[in-house]
């Protein structure tokens, strides 16, 4: 009777783990890839989005959502975007939905909302997983395999990216896109050199086609 008790234990613990690894995308199968740049998204116009096209640029990276707390930090990412853009820096919203349910249910409402609520004109990503076992590569990177893998623990974290490709940081959803300590690591990061271009570089995304008219 006990010997049984430690295998339904055992076995019981075992299906713990299994979800929480799961839950974290922790057991999807390792990318083989050295840098986020390496990845390409889908836009929100369902186009692909090499992130290739970035290097040689600041990136970062931040997973968004619509109806959360921390929705207005959109407003601080494109003043962020507006301020240091030609300086080389390029802010990607991924919209997720994996934290209680806070995001539109079609790339083209949370197009309309980025737009209409916070004049968005960043590069936005379509509608994605960054946890769990439907987790994108991209994040099954960030999150297990880059220099500062860490949980995405909320709406709104971010990796920051340096012109080499490489993550410089991570950051949770309360530092804020105006945070005096965040702005000098982004500042620090846009003044190291870019490294030689490759010989055919991709073409660089500049502002949404609503901007350009």
């Amino acid at each position: 009777m006990f010997k049984t008790l430690l295998v339904v234990s055992a076995l019981a613990l075992g299906a713990v783990l299994l979800f929480a690894c799961r839950a974290s995308g922790a057991d999807l199968p390792a990318t083989g890839k050295t840098s986020p740049l390496e990845f390409t998204l889908k836009a929100n116009d369902g186009s692909d989005h090499p992130l290739a096209q970035y290097r040689g640029k600041v990136v970062l990276l931040v997973n968004t959502a619509s109806k959360c707390g921390y929705t207005k930090q959109y407003a601080g990412l494109q003043t962020l975007w507006t301020t240091y853009k030609d300086r080389g820096l390029v802010v990607i919203g991924i919209p997720s939905d994996n934290f209680m349910g806070q995001e539109f249910a079609t790339d083209a409402e949370v197009a309309a909302f980025c737009q209409k609520n916070f004049g968005v004109t960043f590069p936005l990503m379509a509608k994605v997983d960054v946890k769990g076992d439907k987790q994108i590569p991209l994040y099954t990177y960030l999150t297990n395999e880059g220099p500062k893998h860490a949980k995405i623990s909320w709406n709104f974290n971010k990796f920051l990216v340096g012109r080499d490709g490489q993550v410089l940081e991570y950051y949770g959803s309360g530092v804020a896109p105006d945070d005096k300590a965040f702005i000098a690591q982004v500042e620090a990061a846009l003044a190291v050199a870019a490294p030689a271009a490759p010989a055919a570089a991709a073409k660089v995304f500049t502002g949404t086609e609503e901007t350009k008219k």
